[in-house]
């Protein structure tokens, strides 16, 4: 009984969304202005946090599967920091770093809130431990067997990395890109709270859902549809990994 309470908790909101979405309006409210431009700015900013998270991630994952040094932990604490840390909060700390009079934006010679970049930023901090946790699983199922023996072939590091340690570490990489995409979707607190909330330059799906809610529900359901339908794009991606994984 309450494996099943549990079930239709998850499956019940779900369906009524479906159910409840108007589909003879549906094509209507995609076409809008203002839910191109936000879908416009979803994608691109989507895209370029998982650009960031591949760039910034992945040497990072390395460092934490293959390298022991003093305060590797503590740097895998904070890593994990964002995973826990509400989105709002996020949000206060870029502001309070980044922000036009933070401890590091002020002395910038350009301004980073409420703008794209910001928006990539915000949406960059919370998706990095996706990517991250993804690739270091990865590079730690294979252990280090294959970089030694690449080694003793004289492969240097940056050979062994790019030729044996990124390769089998392909999968976790294209795993912690699609989880890494797909928060950055969803992403609202730290976004709205960082960049901003201005239709064809911040404005993403999720703000403007959370602005339709209140002036048209009807709306509101069609775009969380929309998220929706890229939500389980996602887990059918990753079906496979998981199938593995259990």
């Amino acid at each position: 009984m309450p494996a099943a309470i549990g079930v239709a908790l998850l499956v019940v909101p779900l369906a009524t969304l479906v159910l409840d979405t108007p589909w003879r309006t549906l094509p209507d409210h995609l076409g809008s202005e203002v839910v191109r431009e936000a879908l416009g700015i979803t994608a691109l900013s989507s895209l370029l946090t998982v650009v960031g998270c591949v760039v910034l991630g992945t040497p990072l994952a390395w460092l934490l599967a293959r390298v022991d040094f003093r305060g590797r932990g503590v740097v895998r604490a904070l890593v994990l920091v964002p995973l826990v840390l509400p989105p709002v909060v996020a949000g206060v700390a870029l502001v309070t770093a980044l922000g036009r009079s933070g401890l590091v934006g002020q002395h910038l010679p350009f301004s980073i809130p409420y703008t794209l970049s910001g928006v990539v930023l915000a949406h960059t901090f919370v998706s990095l431990p996706f990517y991250v946790l993804a690739v270091e699983g990865a590079l730690r199922t294979h252990g280090t067997a294959y970089d030694v023996v690449a080694a003793t072939l004289g492969a240097d590091r940056w050979t062994a990395f790019r030729r044996v340690t990124l390769p089998l570490a392909l999968p976790g990489i294209l795993a912690g890109s699609a989880l890494a995409w797909a928060r950055s979707l969803g992403e609202f607190g730290a976004t709205i709270t960082f960049a901003g909330n201005y239709p064809g330059t911040t404005q993403t799906m999720p703000s403007l859902i959370y602005v339709a809610l209140n002036s048209d529900p009807a709306v509101a359901r069609t775009l969380s549809l929309l998220l929706l339908v890229l939500s389980v794009a996602v887990l059918v991606l990753l079906r496979e990994r998981w199938a593995v994984a259990r």
